[in-house]
């Protein structure tokens, strides 16, 4: 990995962040609604609307707003939410570590459910669990997300209540804030019957936020196995005598594992940003659920700063898939 390929990467993410930032930018104040008048209520008076106009800056012209953002934002200050008057990227943290908490655990349920069941089919093609795993794959994708969500509380928690519903953890229950992640917090503590508490709190809406990118992740890895086991060097795997198991996991899937890295890097992108519809079900406090009652409250400076958030991070994984390309196949190269 090049210096020269670093800095043409740095610089395609200052790019992107500043096309991101005029993007949003123009598409918020392209939506209709007044956010002093929904702040102050229907009935304010005209002298109360100007004056929260003036105070949060919305009589100026969009260059001169759009200028300001910008200089803010090169000073590390992403503004005060126009609800709260709290600092944004205070208010952006916190809800960042919870959607990371659930992406995280409902990543690593769709990446080893995911491969088990691609590498199985691959394995066992035509057999009864392939057809079984591929079409539950095929149901994985086309479910919508809100009506699993709403069908797993309903079964798991109203008409068989053994996992909770809604929030991160169980009321009364307390959690010193070492990290901002209430499972790694409540191990880090000692605290196990927190520790057990938020991990219930977890298995739903990471199961129902995991149902898409594992369906995508056991089909393509399906495929990639399917396409690797044909190859020379797996007959000659398996022409020398070794076991089945060997040549499928040191010679097949090692080989058929980068088209597999590609959507686990997309995938997490994704549910990061994603996370709207399973926040909203669950009552997850994330930034997800933080970016729909921020758009509902036209509060410019949390929707601008939670869209820039989610491409930064989204630029990030991007850079991390490409490196780890390269360790997986030291013959891709990169080329200044």
């Amino acid at each position: 990995m090049t210096l020269g390929y670093i800095s043409r990467r740095f610089f395609h993410l200052l790019l992107t962040m500043f096309g991101v930032s005029v993007l949003v930018f123009l598409m918020l104040r392209m939506i209709p609604g007044d956010p002093a008048q929904l702040l102050l209520g229907e009935f304010a008076n005209p002298e109360e609307l100007a004056s929260l106009r003036q105070q949060l800056g919305l009589n100026e012209s969009l260059i001169t707003q759009y200028w300001i953002y910008l200089k803010d934002i090169l000073q590390g200050d992403l503004g005060n939410s126009m609800r709260s008057n709290a600092p944004v990227s205070a208010e952006i943290w916190v809800r960042l570590l919870a959607t990371l908490e659930l992406s995280m655990v409902a990543m690593l349920i769709a990446t080893i459910v995911g491969i088990a069941a691609g590498v199985l089919s691959a394995s066992r093609q035509y057999s009864l669990w392939d057809y079984g795993s591929m079409f539950l794959a095929l149901l994985g994708v086309s479910m919508p997300i809100f009506w699993l969500g709403l069908m797993l509380i309903y079964f798991f928690s109203v008409k068989f209540p053994l996992l909770p519903m809604m929030g991160r953890i169980s009321l009364g229950i307390e959690v010193p804030d070492l990290t901002g992640l209430v499972v790694l917090d409540s191990m880090l503590a000692g605290n196990w019957a927190a520790f057990i508490s938020s991990l219930k709190h977890l298995i739903l809406p990471a199961f129902t936020l995991a149902t898409i990118p594992m369906a995508i992740v056991a089909r393509i890895t399906r495929s990639a196995m399917l396409e690797t086991m044909s190859k020379d060097y797996v007959r000659t795997a398996r022409a020398k005598g070794m076991s089945e198991f060997v040549v499928i996991m040191r010679h097949a899937l090692r080989n058929a594992f980068l088209p597999v890295v590609t959507v686990l890097g997309l995938n997490l992108g994704l549910l990061l940003g994603g996370a709207v519809l399973t926040e909203t079900i669950f009552s997850w406090p994330g930034l997800g659920r933080y970016v729909v009652d921020s758009l509902s409250g036209r509060d410019y400076a949390a929707v601008q700063g939670c869209i820039l958030v989610f491409a930064a991070l989204m630029a990030t994984i991007n850079l991390a898939v490409d490196l780890i390309y390269v360790l997986l196949d030291p013959r891709i190269r990169v080329h200044e």
